[in-house]
């Protein structure tokens, strides 16, 4: 569904502020997500961030805003408490009180606190933000340590669940709607030879404690002060009970790739051993002293499989005909899905050369 400025004036802003407000109030699209549509709201008086929540992504959008609520709740707790000193993006209610609004055109809304002066970072750019980056969600993992995982929602089922990632796809595979399965012959066998890691997963997560986990960890995820320091941590919408390691190995594969994850240069594709000991040392340095023995050895096997995984998501919804991921191009996501899986195929080859880097940082 497309959206313009005036039927969300129309429909939605009235839930958010005075009607008298309505027409003079400015909306600025915001961000360049993959998944929902999101609108920087300003009136004379006040600022807050509005956004449709894709419901095919998201088929329990409440969960979505319910989970923000109680994770808000929490932060606000331990930020009262001096441990937590980033600033908090917290649900703001529509002027009847309720946490989101259901408009029969236009769809699932809910608004966000602003945070001032601040912005976001869509590309690393050195080492030192990429350790920043690690000890910002370092500092999100500890202050929900001590929360009860299970309080939660799952808002999208199975999120990181490998084995299911793979039947998923073969159900595309063995469905072939869109004609797309030939051109892809070659990375559906390299998935099925991967099938041995998912015992790998399975002993390890046995082995592992629930936590609540971001499920999104990318740089762009973060918002930065003037003196572009990590200030907040933001888009919750997936944050659900899970293993650290994944928060790790989503921070790996996305902020130490040498090249954007939809390019085509796949000779240029690999992990940077720099920025790799720079997030490893400032997750740890967040996060190390609260993380058990297995978690600290669980890191590498987290970055993994994360990203093999988005390269299984990527190429599954190529074969589903793109429903799930914005694409601005007819083999966006297959392009993704290469790009991915040849990150893959690196850090496997690296493997030799991070993973001691890894241990060193561990036992410091």
């Amino acid at each position: 569904m497309s959206l313009d400025a005036q039927q969300i004036r129309q429909r939605i802003l009235p839930h958010y502020v005075p009607t008298m407000q309505c027409e003079s109030a400015s909306l600025t699209p915001l961000g360049n997500g993959h998944i929902n549509h999101t609108w920087l709201l300003r009136t004379d008086t006040s600022a807050l961030v509005l956004q449709r929540i894709n419901t095919q992504v998201f088929p329990k959008p409440w969960a979505v805003v319910e989970n923000a609520d109680l994770i808000a709740q929490h932060l606000q707790q331990q930020q009262q408490a001096g441990r937590y000193a980033l600033q908090l993006t917290v649900p703001v209610a529509t002027l009847s009180g309720q946490l989101a609004i259901e408009d029969t055109e236009l769809g699932f809304w809910r608004a966000i606190s602003l945070v001032d002066n601040s912005h976001s970072i869509e590309q690393m750019h050195n080492t030192a933000q990429a350790h920043q980056t690690a000890a910002a969600f370092g500092a999100f993992a500890a202050a929900l340590a001590d929360f009860d995982a299970s309080q939660l929602q799952a808002t999208i089922s199975d999120f990181r669940n490998l084995d299911v990632r793979m039947r998923l796809l073969e159900q595309q595979v063995n469905a072939d709607r869109h004609g797309r399965v030939a051109e892809c012959r070659p990375w559906l066998a390299f998935v099925a030879s991967q099938r041995i890691l998912l015992t790998e997963v399975a002993d390890m997560e046995a082995q592992l404690p629930l936590r609540i986990c971001h499920n999104d960890t990318k740089i762009n995820n973060l918002l930065f002060d003037a003196g572009n320091n990590p200030c907040a941590v933001v888009d919750l919408d997936t944050c659900m009970a899970g293993y650290w390691m994944y928060d790790f190995g989503d921070m790996v594969r996305s902020c130490c790739a040498s090249v954007a994850e939809d390019s085509t240069e796949l000779q240029n594709i690999n992990l940077l051993p720099d920025y790799f000991t720079a997030i490893s040392q400032g997750w740890l340095q967040a996060l190390g002293p609260l993380m058990t023995p297995v978690e600290h050895d669980s890191l590498w096997l987290g970055v993994k499989v994360v990203t093999l995984m988005l390269a299984i998501r990527f190429l599954t919804d190529h074969l589903d005909g793109d429903r799930y991921f914005r694409i601005t191009h007819s083999g966006h996501n297959l392009q993704r899905a290469i790009n991915q899986f040849t990150l893959y195929q690196r850090l496997l080859e690296q493997q030799h050369q991070l993973q001691p880097i890894l241990m060193a940082t561990s036992s410091k």
